[in-house]
């Protein structure tokens, strides 16, 4: 029974250490420069613009934009269950701040974290780019940045979204076992 119990209390303490590192990563902004910024999607509301969560993710991918950290935009997800396209809403909202639609790649087929990560590279490559700058929520940073790296993507900085809300509760330990899944698989 007691070696139950200090099993459980490892097990317990390294979940713990590794939830800390995932937010303490991800809330360390890493500015640089890069070829495009990646915006990995996230929900659209009812009537087809970003969720609060979605719209700070976009914030900040806006706001490096503006500060010419990189010329171009990936925006990626999937329809989800309220019928719209979140690159495309994604990238109507970038449009409506300013963000000429030229420098916006709509990526309609992220409907995961490894399918944006696939697809980023994919048109990196394609298009002898060679960096990105990752931009979503805090706890997202450091999956985001691994998918990206494991697809040949060199991640030259992080920016996590201004946004924090109760669902981060449940987020932040399901990105510890997402990422460590992650890092098995990829």
């Amino acid at each position: 029974m007691q070696r139950l119990k200090l099993l459980i209390l490892i097990c317990l303490s390294c979940f713990l250490l590794a939830t800390s590192a995932i937010v303490a990563a991800g809330l360390n902004d890493q500015l640089a420069n890069a070829d495009l910024i990646v915006v990995p999607g996230n929900a659209v509301a009812r009537d087809g613009t970003p969720s609060p969560r979605l719209r700070a993710r976009l914030d900040v991918a806006l706001q490096l934009f503006q500060e010419r950290r990189a010329p171009l935009i990936f925006v990626s997800g999937g329809t989800g269950k309220e019928g719209f396209d979140e690159a495309i809403s994604m990238s109507n909202y970038l449009v409506k701040n300013g963000v000429p639609a030229t420098a916006i790649i709509k990526d309609s087929m992220g409907i995961d974290t490894a399918a944006t990560a696939k697809n980023a590279a994919n048109f990196i490559r394609t298009n002898n780019l060679k960096t990105a700058l990752v931009a979503t929520q805090y706890f997202h940073v450091a999956r985001t940045k691994l998918a990206l790296e494991r697809n040949g993507v060199l991640v030259t900085g992080t920016v996590h979204a201004r946004y924090f809300e109760m669902r981060d509760f449940y987020s932040i330990p399901r990105e510890v076992i997402a990422y460590i899944a992650y890092t098995a698989k990829l």
